[in-house]
């Protein structure tokens, strides 16, 4: 049932988006600093649209798009920092999987993957985003539920957020059912790898963006996993 905090909430979200879409000089800053601050965007992008998506999962699970506890601002600093990885990520394997592609046989890989859409650059894009799922993406996954897990036991606090993560204990204490059966082992050859093959046909400057803009859909996943507790 829609209540008036969801009208809000997505008048909010589009009132973000907005800017982009109806001025030119927005959007050419927007990509002036992606271009040339890429890390410090990824930071911000994925702060931003990455904690979206983890208050639409809340709002999935309780009814709520906030609750005690839940810690919107140590979520952000997790997701921000997070983001910076991914940048790190893509740039690594999108250079990285072309050579190994032409090492393996598969001539030209490299400029095939810069060229126009054809079926050996969509090949090349399923391979480094299949690399990029089953290498990176297990221990960032595993990481940020850590960190959610850190950050609901210090009371969503910034102040308790920055104690010392007890990894050991709380590696110890997860629903690895849950995060092994569904996280990892079906989102990320059903979804993440699909997604993220679309990912890297975009041009270079919207992939982090792209990526970000799947973290709602990750707070939505994530959501449905914790219910399917």
């Amino acid at each position: 049932m829609i209540k008036r905090n969801d009208i809000l909430f997505s008048a909010g979200v589009l009132l973000l988006f907005l800017p982009f879409f109806l001025s030119g000089k927005v959007y050419e800053t927007y990509t002036h600093l992606n271009h040339y601050h890429g890390f410090i965007m990824a930071f911000i992008k994925f702060a931003i649209l990455a904690v979206i998506g983890e208050v639409i999962g809340l709002r999935i699970k309780t009814g709520n798009y906030t609750q005690p506890g839940f810690g919107i601002l140590p979520r952000a600093v997790v997701w921000g920092f997070l983001g910076i990885t991914i940048k790190f990520a893509f740039i690594v394997f999108a250079s990285g999987t072309p050579s190994f592609l032409q090492y393996m046989g598969m001539q030209h890989a490299q400029a095939i993957f810069a060229g126009k859409l054809t079926a050996g650059k969509v090949l090349v894009a399923f391979t480094i985003s299949a690399g990029l799922n089953l290498i990176y993406a297990p221990v960032m996954m595993t990481l940020h539920k850590i960190t959610d897990t850190h950050i609901l036991t210090t009371g969503g606090t910034l102040k308790g957020f920055l104690t010392p993560i007890p990894f050991a204990k709380i590696l110890k204490g997860l629903n690895w059912d849950v995060q092994w059966n569904f996280v990892l082992k079906k989102t990320i050859p059903f979804f993440w790898i699909p997604a993220h093959t679309v990912t890297f046909l975009l041009p270079a400057d919207f992939r982090v963006l792209f990526a970000a803009l799947l973290g709602i859909v990750l707070g939505i996943i994530l959501a449905l996993a914790n219910m399917k507790k």
